[in-house]
């Protein structure tokens, strides 16, 4: 287990507890979840639970009472001998004080017993309700308790609250270790997007640029991807969370990869969007300039002070303009933005935060006006136009395509750092790359 990994994640409950103050935090960990029949999902942690324990299994419950003698309590699988020839080790209850630094820690089975003399002086619980029925059904219970004896007993729990508002505030700022897991997950996914741009021929089918994607991250050493890669040829590129990675890759067209690879937990989410073909056509250089130049802009407005909105906004303006000088608007660049009007090319916002999660926790407005960046926070600058095959308003060369250009920008005490820079995406970059012979290094 990394040491470093261990003492962050004691650093952030010491934190995180100080803000509990006389309340009290209860975190599931992520469970099982069945595939088909007895077949299971690959497991992957829950990312809160992870933040604060870096305790790796299903089927676990933490438990944080800063006032009580025992501040810091797992709840764990225990050691099964038959149970592990079948599903692999497990920590097990003294491991979880040993080596992951809880005050004590009992088996799983033993929670609902235990938890209401851990929380009998908390008048706060911070539980996110409504994620996990059998642990609602203990809180609620709890709580219906408290309420009936506090009159008497002068204490007891009367309020649950969702630790988000505390949690995620200390999450969507990075440390210089996390930052490190991103920048790793960023190196695995900006050599696959190179790969990719290399590999690529016609007729071959989505589904094996994925596979390389896939193949590159672990090779790398990243747990895999980040989430669902998306390989979009053609029409498919204008839905957005397309997923089947069926269709045939075909000369003339475009493909739209959005891939990154998951490190540590940690992950990266990069886009890039290249033609089959060996070059661009007049029409698709044209579009993929203006998304090119409108991510450009918008990366320019990421610093300290900065709002989370500007990015977006600058894009905004670049692809109105865009869109009107390439005929797919009528009108003025400032009337598309005023009427909606650029939202049957451009439907999305231009980014959102990253880190554990692919869209990470925190806050996008506070107090009614959009959030200001701080040094440490990561976000995407991802802006894109899509014109589907049955667009009629545009004219025809242009229908049929999707154009989106991602990149992770780290906030930065000077501006910004873009640590996904090294996956190519100038024109001639991507041309270059697309006329590498098959095979050639």
């Amino acid at each position: 287990m990394n040491s470093v990994l261990l003492a962050r994640a004691a650093a952030r409950r010491a934190r995180f507890m100080r803000q509990l103050d006389s309340g009290a935090a209860l975190l599931p960990a992520a469970r099982v979840v069945l595939r088909s029949a007895d077949s299971e999902f690959p497991f992957r942690q829950d990312s809160d639970f992870y933040y604060l324990t870096a305790f790796p299994e299903p089927d676990a419950v933490c438990v944080l009472a800063p006032r009580h003698e025992q501040p810091y309590v797992l709840f764990v699988r225990p050691k099964d001998h038959e149970a592990e020839i079948w599903s692999g080790r497990r920590c097990g209850v003294e491991a979880a004080t040993t080596r992951y630094g809880a005050a004590a820690a009992y088996p799983i089975a033993e929670f609902e017993s235990r938890l209401p003399e851990l929380l009998r002086d908390v008048d706060t619980l911070h539980f996110a309700l409504g994620r996990h029925p059998e642990l609602d059904r203990c809180v609620l219970k709890l709580l219906e308790q408290h309420r009936r004896t506090r009159p008497r007993a002068g204490r007891g729990l009367v309020r649950i609250q969702d630790p988000g508002a505390l949690l995620h505030e200390m999450r969507i700022v990075k440390d210089e270790y996390e930052i490190g897991r991103m920048r790793a997950a960023a190196s695995a996914t900006c050599a696959a997007h190179a790969r990719v741009l290399r590999e690529a021929r016609p007729e071959m089918k989505e589904y094996e640029l994925e596979a390389l994607f896939e193949h590159e991250f672990r090779s790398r050493g990243a747990g895999g991807p980040a989430y669902g890669t998306i390989v979009g040829t053609g029409d498919n590129a204008t839905i957005l969370h397309y997923r089947e990675n069926c269709d045939t890759l075909r000369e003339g067209q475009l493909v739209l990869v959005d891939a990154g690879a998951e490190f540590d937990l940690y992950a990266a989410d990069v886009t890039r969007t290249f033609p089959v073909s060996v070059g661009f056509t007049r029409e698709q250089a044209a579009v993929y300039q203006v998304v090119l130049e409108a991510q450009k802009e918008a990366i320019e407005t990421v610093r300290p002070g900065a709002r989370f909105s500007e990015a977006h906004e600058r894009a905004l303006e670049v692809i109105c303009e865009g869109l009107v000088d390439l005929g797919l608007l009528p009108g003025t660049a400032l009337e598309a933005r005023e009427t909606g009007a650029y939202r049957a090319y451009y439907m999305h916002r231009t980014g959102h935060w990253l880190g554990l999660d692919v869209h990470d926790v925190g806050l996008y407005e506070v107090d009614g006006a959009s959030r200001r960046l701080e040094p440490g926070m990561v976000v995407t600058v991802e802006p894109g136009i899509y014109i589907a095959a049955d667009q009629e308003s545009a004219p025809p060369a242009f229908r049929g395509m999707g154009v989106r250009i991602e990149d992770d920008v780290l906030v930065t005490a000077g501006g910004h750092e873009v640590l996904t820079a090294a996956a190519p995406k100038e024109l001639h970059e991507i041309e270059a790359l697309r006329s590498v012979p098959a095979g050639a290094s």
